[in-house]
């Protein structure tokens, strides 16, 4: 059962407020920020992003809402021809399944109490700020970038619903989903997403809890927002498990998260992506550039490579060389084969060394475990053809300054002796990350932006 919304203590909104944005929030920043997740009309499920920064919420959330339209129990074979009412229904059961995976405990959901009378606690002379944006509305003044009030009185004015289960979640969800659709949606549902997952959880999870999960200079997400959204978990890093690196143990995603991520930057080594984000439970992935995140996705569910006793093993072997060398020590087969739930005596693992190891040298491959104990059961059925589509939220980054989805046929060579380069786009380096050979043939003959 769902509560009676409530005002938010002046500690939780103190609190929030750090966390998000730091110790300073730039009105700039915050205006950019300020939108509702607003939908196409030229794309009835692809969500419209006024301008930079919100794409670290914007982006997974459109993600989910593909997930939900494609991959659902009832699944939209033509998503271009979804009506209003039905985008609706998706974007709140997106929304709502984001809030079940972050979720630590009790649900709440964050609303505005419009009704409110309070002042700016920051103004002290004259008008109110939100008095000052009435008289501008009156007067058709305000511009639609233009917040209809400061973020202190947003702050002032916060609300929180709990539930104490996904029925309730989703019965105060559906009730609420004008609130995400109307000009701060968007913050509404991110401040939501920290209050289920909860503060003190998230500063155990991030690599430096000092550091803001929005940039106070530039407004972007940090990775750890990113990958609260995607995996449930505020991890600051993109590799696979937790790696140890001069005595400090840095976490890592531990599972396969429901959207994937891939990035730029890894083609540009400043990073790592791991085998979770780059093969999530659907076939969906955030697409980064440097400063913008868009999706990729494909109808493909074959594209997805679900999780096996082989995988698992892969993954455990790998946690034991997060180096990623290939191979681990002799020393570390007892305590590998313990944590595959593997016969681990002494004996038998003794017999096992001098088998892996038959030269003596001191370290055990991964390829001669696998075979092992794992033969013939690699995976080789994705396909190698396939249609991609790409989402970018920005009207001013897609063909004609309409969001729409652009299609392309993607192809995947077992192998090229000689790779003649007709390519360099930052797309096609991006998806290289993922798949090496891969060649897509747009359908526009437009290359879709990252940016």
């Amino acid at each position: 059962m769902a509560t009676t919304p409530v005002k938010l203590d002046v500690q939780s909104v103190q609190d929030i407020r750090n966390l998000l944005w730091g110790s300073g929030l730039k009105d700039e920043i915050f205006a950019r920020w300020t939108q509702g997740f607003v939908f196409s009309e030229d794309e009835p499920t692809a969500l419209v992003q006024h301008e930079g920064g919100p794409c670290a919420v914007i982006a997974p959330v459109q993600a989910y809402v593909l997930k939900v339209a494609l991959f659902n129990d009832n699944p939209h074979k033509e998503i271009s021809s979804v009506t209003e009412e039905q985008a609706k229904d998706i974007l709140c059961t997106a929304l709502t399944e984001i809030l079940i995976d972050v979720a630590s405990g009790t649900y709440r959901v964050v609303s505005l109490d419009n009704s409110s009378s309070e002042q700016n606690p920051s103004n002290t002379q004259g008008a109110s700020t939100s008095d000052a944006g009435a008289k501008q509305e009156e007067e058709g003044e305000r511009s639609p970038k233009r917040p209809r009030m400061d973020e202190d009185i947003f702050h002032s004015r916060l609300r929180c619903t709990e539930c104490e289960d996904e029925d309730a979640l989703r019965t105060c969800m559906k009730s609420r989903i004008p609130d995400f659709t109307d000009e701060f949606g968007v913050l509404l549902h991110l401040y939501s997403v920290i209050l289920t997952k909860g503060i003190e959880q998230i500063k155990n999870e991030v690599e430096d809890p000092g550091e803001s999960l929005i940039d106070s200079i530039h407004g972007h997400g940090s990775q750890s927002l990113i990958n609260l959204l995607l995996s449930g978990k505020a991890v600051t890093n993109v590799w696979d498990n937790d790696k140890e690196v001069c005595g400090l143990k840095l976490h890592g995603i531990h599972r396969q998260a429901t959207i994937g991520f891939l990035t730029l930057l890894e083609h540009m080594r400043y990073c790592k992506v791991g085998w979770y984000l780059k093969n999530p439970r659907y076939p969906l992935w955030l697409l980064g550039s440097e400063t913008h995140l868009t999706v990729m996705f494909s109808k493909e569910e074959n594209l997805v490579v679900r999780e096996s006793p082989h995988l698992t093993a892969k993954q455990i072997f790998q946690s034991f060389d997060p180096e990623g060398n290939g191979f681990i020590s002799t020393i570390q087969l007892a305590d590998l084969m313990s944590a595959l739930n593997l016969v681990s005596e002494k004996e038998y693992v003794d017999i096992m060394t001098t088998k892996l190891d038959a030269e003596s040298l001191g370290i055990i491959t991964m390829h001669c475990f696998m075979e092992e104990f794992y033969p013939g059961e690699s995976n080789t059925d994705t396909p190698r053809s396939f249609t991609l589509y790409h989402y970018n939220g920005l009207a001013r980054s897609c063909i004609e300054n309409k969001v729409r989805y652009q299609s392309g046929r993607a192809t995947i060579p077992e192998e090229l002796d000689v790779q003649v380069i007709t390519d360099v786009s930052t797309m096609k380096m991006c998806l290289e990350t993922k798949w090496p050979t891969i060649e897509v043939t747009w359908d526009s003959d437009h290359i879709p932006s990252l940016n």
